[in-house]
């Protein structure tokens, strides 16, 4: 993926309660644009997330950072 972390786009879901992190993602996929990528920042690693990505075509790659929030990168990989 060619993007640099400037042209994501973040969404912090730190916080909330579930399901409304999933809600909130999937609502920011649905108006994603082709080329660009969604930058997930969430207090836990999404597993019940990672299953929809691939059944949807999106591919992630995930880290765990220094203050111990998840943060997801989503990209359409079509």
């Amino acid at each position: 993926m060619s993007n640099s972390p400037q042209d994501d786009i973040v969404l912090d879901v730190c916080g909330l309660e579930p399901p409304e992190p999933l809600e909130r993602v999937l609502e920011a996929l649905s108006e994603l644009s082709s080329g660009r990528r969604l930058r997930v920042v969430i207090g836990r690693e999404p597993f019940p997330l990672y299953r929809i990505l691939e059944q949807n075509g999106y591919a992630h790659e995930t880290r765990c950072r220094e203050d111990f929030l998840y943060e997801v990168l989503i990209w359409n990989k079509r």
